[in-house]
């Protein structure tokens, strides 16, 4: 139960980063922690839901593309987060550059866990 709670938070912690470092990824005005914490939540759904079905249809294209079509799957989910909650993301090039970022920063905390813990 606590690792599922580590691992929402750091959603959370991904997405708030990302919405302050990139300006295609953003929350609605007047948002509040309250929609940080559905996003992170509904991203980390989404994640164990969807994205592998995705992952999983995609195969042959993401083979014949040596795995660069995942973040095309990735920036789909975004997109998906934004569809959902109050996050907002200008189009697919700011989801997918979005997607990007919250990767590289995803990988970041999970490495900076994992050296404290």
């Amino acid at each position: 139960m606590r690792a599922l709670l580590l691992r929402w938070l750091l959603n959370t912690l991904a997405l708030w980063v990302v919405s302050e470092l990139y300006a295609g990824v953003y929350f609605a005005p007047g948002s509040g922690l309250d929609d940080y914490l559905v996003a992170g939540l509904v991203l980390g759904l989404l994640n164990a839901l969807i994205r592998p079905i995705l992952l999983l249809l995609t195969l042959p294209l993401n083979l014949l593309t040596l795995g660069l079509f995942t973040l095309v799957v990735n920036a789909l989910v975004l997109w998906l987060v934004a569809w959902a909650t109050s996050l907002e993301v200008q189009g697919f090039t700011g989801a997918f550059i979005g997607a990007l970022l919250l990767s590289l920063v995803s990988f970041a905390l999970n490495l900076l866990i994992k050296e404290d813990a």
